[in-house]
């Protein structure tokens, strides 16, 4: 026998909906409610950052359970005089939203070391001054002391991080870096023209988390060699952050110098 049906008052057949579908969508809804939480109470600083990562990994697991759910939905629906597909394919979408971004970060963690401080001179990685003061109690020290093999598991991670080396006066490289921080939406800290130093601090869009910038011209060769080094305030993984950002500033930074 099919599954119970119930009446109208005007006597027209009404189809049960289904529970999976209903509870596919609550699910996803709910994920999504976590996670619209985690991004508020970090970017507002209402929560530890550590509790929001971990409620970004909750929301996720969340929103994977309710595409299952709902897709249990959908077949619930196609096999029976159930309704709710509607409820069921939104539930997936929803809970697709929610888990796809963190799913995606966590492989890309997984396949990079658990490093936070990147340079491309690791012999003499450009130093912090103004940023220090900024960077409050509590954020990750600015020594490279820890882990001991952290020059080695950046070598092996990102071997293409090397000093820039530009054909051109270091002065114009030095005003053509600043603008290019500046094109990033990094917030300029403090520059010295006669030391090469460039300090400032990239802030994510979405989390609101902050890392801190240190880039620096020298001359050589009768050229200039640009360095740069990135570095999380709170975190052990960047999850590959740091390395995207040197990338983006080296590629943006001599497509500058060409044009310019």
């Amino acid at each position: 026998m099919g599954p119970p049906e119930r009446y109208q008052g005007n006597g027209i057949m009404e189809r049960q909906q289904s529970r999976l579908a209903t509870w596919g969508l609550r699910l996803a809804i709910l994920a999504l409610l976590v996670l619209v939480a985690c991004v508020i109470g970090n970017r507002f600083e209402l929560i530890h950052f550590g509790i929001a990562v971990r409620g970004l990994a909750l929301a996720a697991a969340i929103g994977l359970v309710a595409v299952f759910v709902s897709a249990a939905g959908i077949i619930r629906t196609l096999t029976s005089n159930r309704s709710g597909a509607r409820l069921a394919i939104a539930g997936i979408v929803v809970g697709l939203l929610v888990a796809a971004p963190v799913v995606q970060a966590i492989i890309a963690g997984s396949q990079v070391p658990g490093i936070h401080d990147i340079t491309t001179d690791l012999d003499n990685p450009p130093a912090f001054d103004a940023v220090v003061a900024l960077r409050g109690a509590g954020t990750n020290p600015l020594d490279r002391a820890e882990p001991a093999d952290l020059a080695e598991l950046q070598t092996k991670a990102y071997p293409d991080l090397t000093t820039i080396e530009i054909d051109a006066q270091p002065g114009r490289v030095f005003e053509a870096a600043l603008e290019t921080a500046r094109d990033l939406g990094w917030a300029i800290v403090s520059t010295n023209p006669e030391t090469g130093l460039i300090e400032a601090t990239a802030t994510t869009r979405v989390m609101n988390f902050r890392d801190d910038v240190a880039i620096r011209v020298t001359e050589r060769d009768g050229g200039a060699a640009v360095d740069i080094r990135s570095v999380s305030r709170v975190g052990i993984s960047d999850l590959g952050a740091n390395a995207n950002r040197i990338r983006t500033f080296r590629d943006a930074l001599k497509k500058k110098l060409a044009a310019g």
